[in-house]
């Protein structure tokens, strides 16, 4: 997977600014809510995207973490031009061990690329082990609620999703982004809600709450009501966040 990602890391900083990829970002930060002074563990960072926006929100402390040394390349770069103070390491989620003990653990697409319940049981141990007591993991997933008949209600704003058989545990599901007439593809793995709640509880996560994404003020106007209907109805991603135990 990190060679596949080293081909098409610049590509998929472009995708970025697709309009499926701006539709979450408002969604991700209400979830995290005031972030100022806290210490966060950015997985599957990218070349640094929601890395970069973590720190500019307030964060105290940032690392981000990605398989690609294509991506924190790019996310390396971007530091160099703009110093922010941001920490960027190559590694495998489902290798890295304990880098500290972190207010928050993010992610923006990582548990979707277990292809087994054993492989997503190691990643949330990894998220888990970050996390210091009374921490959050919040993260954008792949919608594993919506059915398979309406994954192309997302084509038209820039990615499509789709898959050759049944929805079934690890069945690979296929994203093929669209910019500016050129296309590139990686997989995503499917696995069930219930199969995702049992993970969390073994890890040792008391509250998990789902959350479906929502459309911010300020791209409404940019586009319209009508444009975002379909994302709306059938959205291409969902939103978690999981706590260590219950907030008072």
């Amino acid at each position: 997977m990190s060679a596949h990602y080293d081909q098409i890391a610049e590509d998929y900083k472009k995708s970025k600014e697709l309009p499926c990829r701006v539709y979450e970002v408002y969604t991700f930060f209400k979830m995290l809510g005031d972030i100022a002074g806290k210490s966060i563990l950015d997985l599957a960072c990218g070349e640094g995207s929601y890395t970069r926006k973590l720190k500019l929100s307030g964060a105290g402390r940032v690392v981000g973490v990605d398989i690609s040394q294509k991506m924190i390349e790019l996310a390396r770069q971007e530091e160099a031009k703009q110093p922010l103070g941001i920490e960027y390491i190559v590694g495998d989620v489902l290798e890295i061990g304990k880098i500290g003990s972190f207010d928050l653990v993010v992610a923006a697409y990582l548990l979707n690329y277990a292809q087994t319940k054993e492989e997503l049981l190691k990643m949330c141990q990894a998220i888990f082990i970050n996390l210091q007591p009374g921490g959050r993991f919040v993260t954008i997933n792949d919608n594993i609620l919506l059915r398979p008949e309406f994954y192309s209600k997302s084509a038209k704003y820039g990615m499509n999703k789709s898959i050759s058989g049944e929805l079934q545990e690890g069945t690979p599901i296929t994203y093929t982004m669209s910019i500016n007439g050129s296309t590139f593809s990686f997989l995503n793995y499917y696995l069930s809600q219930e199969t995702y709640e049992s993970v969390f509880r073994e890890v040792g996560f008391k509250q998990v709450r789902w959350q479906k994404l929502i459309v911010s003020p300020e791209v409404v106007e940019e586009f319209d009501q009508e444009f975002w209907q379909d994302l709306r109805d059938y959205p291409a991603s969902i939103g978690i966040e999981c706590v260590n135990y219950p907030t008072a």
